[in-house]
Protein backbone atom coordinates (compact mmCIF):
# COMPACT_ATOMS: atom_id res chain seq x y z
CA UNK A 1 0.00 0.00 0.00
CA UNK A 2 1.19 3.50 -0.79
CA UNK A 3 1.07 6.05 2.03
CA UNK A 4 0.36 9.59 0.82
CA UNK A 5 1.49 12.71 2.62
CA UNK A 6 0.24 16.30 2.35
CA UNK A 7 1.91 18.26 -0.45
CA UNK A 8 1.96 21.93 0.49
CA UNK A 9 1.95 24.63 -2.17
CA UNK A 10 1.64 22.32 -5.18
CA UNK A 11 -0.57 23.45 -8.06
CA UNK A 12 -3.79 21.56 -8.60
CA UNK A 13 -4.21 19.06 -11.38
CA UNK A 14 -0.60 17.92 -11.75
CA UNK A 15 -0.23 14.76 -13.85
CA UNK A 16 0.54 11.38 -12.32
CA UNK A 17 4.16 10.80 -11.33
CA UNK A 18 5.72 8.45 -13.92
CA UNK A 19 5.64 4.84 -12.86
CA UNK A 20 4.42 5.61 -9.37
CA UNK A 21 0.68 5.15 -9.56
CA UNK A 22 0.31 8.41 -7.63
CA UNK A 23 -1.91 11.33 -8.54
CA UNK A 24 -1.55 14.87 -7.23
CA UNK A 25 -5.04 16.24 -6.79
CA UNK A 26 -6.24 19.31 -4.90
CA UNK A 27 -2.88 19.71 -3.22
CA UNK A 28 -2.90 16.17 -1.75
CA UNK A 29 -0.98 13.11 -2.80
CA UNK A 30 -3.54 10.36 -3.38
CA UNK A 31 -3.03 6.72 -4.25
CA UNK A 32 -4.77 4.42 -6.66
CA UNK A 33 -4.69 0.74 -5.90
CA UNK A 34 -6.59 -2.35 -6.95
CA UNK A 35 -5.75 -4.12 -3.69
CA UNK A 36 -8.81 -2.83 -1.80
CA UNK A 37 -12.43 -3.29 -2.68
CA UNK A 38 -15.01 -0.53 -3.00
CA UNK A 39 -15.99 0.87 0.40
CA UNK A 40 -12.89 -0.41 2.17
CA UNK A 41 -11.18 2.12 4.39
CA UNK A 42 -7.56 2.99 5.02
CA UNK A 43 -5.61 5.68 6.84
CA UNK A 44 -3.22 8.19 5.31
CA UNK A 45 -1.15 10.95 6.85
CA UNK A 46 -3.98 13.32 5.96
CA UNK A 47 -6.68 11.29 7.67
CA UNK A 48 -9.07 8.35 7.12
CA UNK A 49 -9.89 7.50 3.50
CA UNK A 50 -12.20 5.12 1.69
CA UNK A 51 -12.27 3.74 -1.84
CA UNK A 52 -14.84 5.16 -4.23
CA UNK A 53 -16.37 2.75 -6.69
CA UNK A 54 -14.39 2.84 -9.93
CA UNK A 55 -12.03 5.58 -8.71
CA UNK A 56 -9.09 6.17 -6.41
CA UNK A 57 -9.51 7.36 -2.84
CA UNK A 58 -11.10 10.34 -1.19
CA UNK A 59 -10.58 11.51 2.38
CA UNK A 60 -13.57 10.79 4.62
CA UNK A 61 -13.35 13.66 7.08
CA UNK A 62 -14.11 12.85 10.72
CA UNK A 63 -16.15 15.22 12.84
CA UNK A 64 -14.37 17.57 15.27
CA UNK A 65 -16.12 15.83 18.18
CA UNK A 66 -14.88 12.44 17.01
CA UNK A 67 -11.34 13.81 16.74
CA UNK A 68 -11.57 15.29 20.22
CA UNK A 69 -12.71 11.95 21.65
CA UNK A 70 -9.81 10.19 19.95
CA UNK A 71 -7.34 12.80 21.22
CA UNK A 72 -8.73 12.60 24.74
CA UNK A 73 -8.38 8.82 24.70
CA UNK A 74 -4.78 8.98 23.52
CA UNK A 75 -3.89 11.67 26.08
CA UNK A 76 -5.58 9.82 28.94
CA UNK A 77 -3.75 6.60 28.07
CA UNK A 78 -0.40 8.42 27.78
CA UNK A 79 -0.83 10.16 31.13
CA UNK A 80 -1.81 6.92 32.84
CA UNK A 81 1.14 5.12 31.26
CA UNK A 82 3.53 7.84 32.45
CA UNK A 83 2.08 7.66 35.93
CA UNK A 84 2.42 3.87 36.04
CA UNK A 85 6.08 4.06 35.01
CA UNK A 86 6.84 6.78 37.55
CA UNK A 87 5.04 4.85 40.32
CA UNK A 88 7.08 1.75 39.48
CA UNK A 89 10.28 3.81 39.53
CA UNK A 90 9.47 5.31 42.94
CA UNK A 91 8.58 1.90 44.40
CA UNK A 92 11.88 0.35 43.30
CA UNK A 93 14.13 -0.07 46.39
CA UNK A 94 17.11 2.25 46.33
CA UNK A 95 15.72 4.72 43.79
CA UNK A 96 15.93 7.74 46.08
CA UNK A 97 19.41 6.75 47.27
CA UNK A 98 20.74 6.38 43.73
CA UNK A 99 19.25 9.73 42.68
CA UNK A 100 20.84 11.36 45.73
CA UNK A 101 24.14 9.69 44.90
CA UNK A 102 24.05 11.20 41.42
CA UNK A 103 23.31 14.65 42.84
CA UNK A 104 26.19 14.29 45.33
CA UNK A 105 28.53 13.15 42.54
CA UNK A 106 27.71 16.22 40.43
CA UNK A 107 27.86 18.59 43.41
CA UNK A 108 31.20 17.17 44.52
CA UNK A 109 32.71 17.52 41.05
CA UNK A 110 31.65 21.16 40.76
CA UNK A 111 32.70 21.99 44.31
CA UNK A 112 36.12 20.47 43.62
CA UNK A 113 36.69 22.57 40.51
CA UNK A 114 35.64 19.90 38.02
CA UNK A 115 32.95 19.92 35.38
CA UNK A 116 30.01 17.79 34.31
CA UNK A 117 30.05 16.13 30.87
CA UNK A 118 26.96 14.38 29.56
CA UNK A 119 26.09 12.54 26.35
CA UNK A 120 23.41 10.42 24.73
CA UNK A 121 21.80 9.63 21.39
CA UNK A 122 18.71 11.15 19.79
CA UNK A 123 16.21 12.28 22.40
CA UNK A 124 18.75 11.45 25.09
CA UNK A 125 21.17 13.92 23.51
CA UNK A 126 18.46 16.58 23.71
CA UNK A 127 17.98 15.69 27.39
CA UNK A 128 21.74 15.96 27.90
CA UNK A 129 21.76 19.46 26.39
CA UNK A 130 18.73 20.41 28.50
CA UNK A 131 20.52 19.32 31.66
CA UNK A 132 23.75 21.13 30.79
CA UNK A 133 22.06 24.44 29.98
CA UNK A 134 20.27 24.43 33.32
CA UNK A 135 23.66 24.25 35.03
CA UNK A 136 25.44 26.81 32.87
CA UNK A 137 22.33 28.98 32.65
CA UNK A 138 19.56 28.90 35.22
CA UNK A 139 17.11 26.46 36.75
CA UNK A 140 15.04 27.97 39.58
CA UNK A 141 17.46 30.18 41.45
CA UNK A 142 19.83 32.97 40.49
CA UNK A 143 23.37 31.72 41.13
CA UNK A 144 26.72 31.56 39.42
CA UNK A 145 26.91 29.55 36.20
CA UNK A 146 28.07 25.99 36.80
CA UNK A 147 30.48 24.10 34.50
CA UNK A 148 28.64 21.57 32.36
CA UNK A 149 28.82 20.56 28.72
CA UNK A 150 26.85 18.18 26.51
CA UNK A 151 28.35 16.51 23.46
CA UNK A 152 26.21 18.25 20.85
CA UNK A 153 28.72 19.98 18.56
CA UNK A 154 27.85 19.01 14.99
CA UNK A 155 31.35 19.43 13.63
CA UNK A 156 32.83 17.03 16.17
CA UNK A 157 30.04 14.48 15.85
CA UNK A 158 30.10 14.34 12.05
CA UNK A 159 33.89 14.42 11.81
CA UNK A 160 34.40 11.52 14.18
CA UNK A 161 31.46 9.55 12.81
CA UNK A 162 32.78 9.96 9.27
CA UNK A 163 36.45 9.28 10.00
CA UNK A 164 36.30 6.72 12.82
CA UNK A 165 32.72 5.46 13.15
CA UNK A 166 29.73 6.60 15.18
CA UNK A 167 30.67 4.42 18.13
CA UNK A 168 33.68 6.73 18.74
CA UNK A 169 31.87 10.10 18.82
CA UNK A 170 31.59 10.33 22.61
CA UNK A 171 34.81 8.59 23.65
CA UNK A 172 37.03 10.93 21.62
CA UNK A 173 35.16 13.91 23.08
CA UNK A 174 35.67 12.55 26.59
CA UNK A 175 39.35 11.82 25.96
CA UNK A 176 39.86 15.35 24.67
CA UNK A 177 38.10 17.17 27.52
CA UNK A 178 37.72 15.00 30.64
CA UNK A 179 40.13 15.31 33.53
CA UNK A 180 40.40 13.80 37.00
CA UNK A 181 37.71 15.34 39.16
CA UNK A 182 35.17 15.65 36.35
CA UNK A 183 32.05 13.53 36.12
CA UNK A 184 30.86 11.94 32.88
CA UNK A 185 27.17 10.99 32.62
CA UNK A 186 25.80 8.81 29.83
CA UNK A 187 22.13 8.47 28.91
CA UNK A 188 20.95 5.31 27.16
CA UNK A 189 17.38 4.01 27.23
CA UNK A 190 18.54 0.54 26.15
CA UNK A 191 21.83 0.52 28.00
CA UNK A 192 23.44 -0.94 24.89
CA UNK A 193 24.64 2.15 22.99
CA UNK A 194 28.18 1.35 21.84
CA UNK A 195 29.25 4.99 21.88
CA UNK A 196 28.10 5.36 25.50
CA UNK A 197 29.97 2.21 26.51
CA UNK A 198 33.14 3.60 24.95
CA UNK A 199 32.56 6.99 26.62
CA UNK A 200 32.51 5.29 30.03
CA UNK A 201 35.79 3.51 29.29
CA UNK A 202 37.35 6.78 28.12
CA UNK A 203 36.15 8.58 31.27
CA UNK A 204 37.71 5.95 33.51
CA UNK A 205 40.97 6.18 31.58
CA UNK A 206 40.96 9.95 32.13
CA UNK A 207 40.35 9.57 35.86
CA UNK A 208 36.84 11.02 35.72
CA UNK A 209 33.89 9.78 37.78
CA UNK A 210 31.08 8.03 35.91
CA UNK A 211 27.29 7.78 36.07
CA UNK A 212 24.64 6.29 33.81
CA UNK A 213 20.91 6.81 33.36
CA UNK A 214 19.56 3.66 31.74
CA UNK A 215 16.31 1.90 30.93
CA UNK A 216 14.71 -1.55 30.80
CA UNK A 217 17.21 -4.03 32.30
CA UNK A 218 20.20 -1.67 32.06
CA UNK A 219 21.73 -3.50 29.10
CA UNK A 220 25.48 -3.79 28.65
CA UNK A 221 26.07 -0.59 30.63
CA UNK A 222 24.61 -2.04 33.79
CA UNK A 223 27.24 -2.22 36.52
CA UNK A 224 29.80 -0.22 34.53
CA UNK A 225 29.48 3.13 36.33
CA UNK A 226 29.87 4.34 39.92
CA UNK A 227 26.27 5.50 39.97
CA UNK A 228 23.52 4.06 37.83
CA UNK A 229 19.81 4.79 37.67
CA UNK A 230 17.60 2.41 35.72
CA UNK A 231 14.17 3.65 34.69
CA UNK A 232 11.39 1.16 34.03
CA UNK A 233 9.22 1.40 30.95
CA UNK A 234 8.70 -0.51 27.73
CA UNK A 235 9.37 2.43 25.40
CA UNK A 236 12.10 5.04 25.10
CA UNK A 237 9.71 7.97 25.60
CA UNK A 238 8.56 6.80 29.04
CA UNK A 239 12.16 6.05 30.06
CA UNK A 240 13.35 9.47 28.88
CA UNK A 241 10.59 11.17 30.86
CA UNK A 242 11.93 9.55 34.03
CA UNK A 243 15.50 10.48 33.07
CA UNK A 244 14.54 14.13 32.64
CA UNK A 245 12.73 14.15 35.99
CA UNK A 246 15.87 12.78 37.65
CA UNK A 247 18.10 15.32 35.90
CA UNK A 248 15.82 18.18 36.96
CA UNK A 249 15.92 16.92 40.54
CA UNK A 250 19.71 16.71 40.36
CA UNK A 251 19.97 20.35 39.30
CA UNK A 252 17.63 21.30 42.15
CA UNK A 253 19.80 19.38 44.62
CA UNK A 254 23.00 20.89 43.23
CA UNK A 255 21.60 24.40 43.66
CA UNK A 256 20.67 23.55 47.25
CA UNK A 257 24.05 22.00 47.99
CA UNK A 258 26.39 24.68 46.68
Amino acid sequence: MLWPTPMVGLPWGLPPLPGSGLLLEFGMLQARSSSLGDGEAWVSAAGPCERRAGTGYSHAMTSPESSRKTSRGVMAAALQSARDVLDAFIREPGTADQCAALADLVTGAIRGGGKVMICGNGGSLCDAAHFAEELTGRFRNDRRPLPAIACTEAGHLTCVANDYGFEHVFSRWVTALARAGDVVIVLSTSGNSANCLMAVDAAKAAGARTAALLGKDGGALRGRCEVEIIAPGATSDRIQEVHMLVLHAVVEAVEAGL
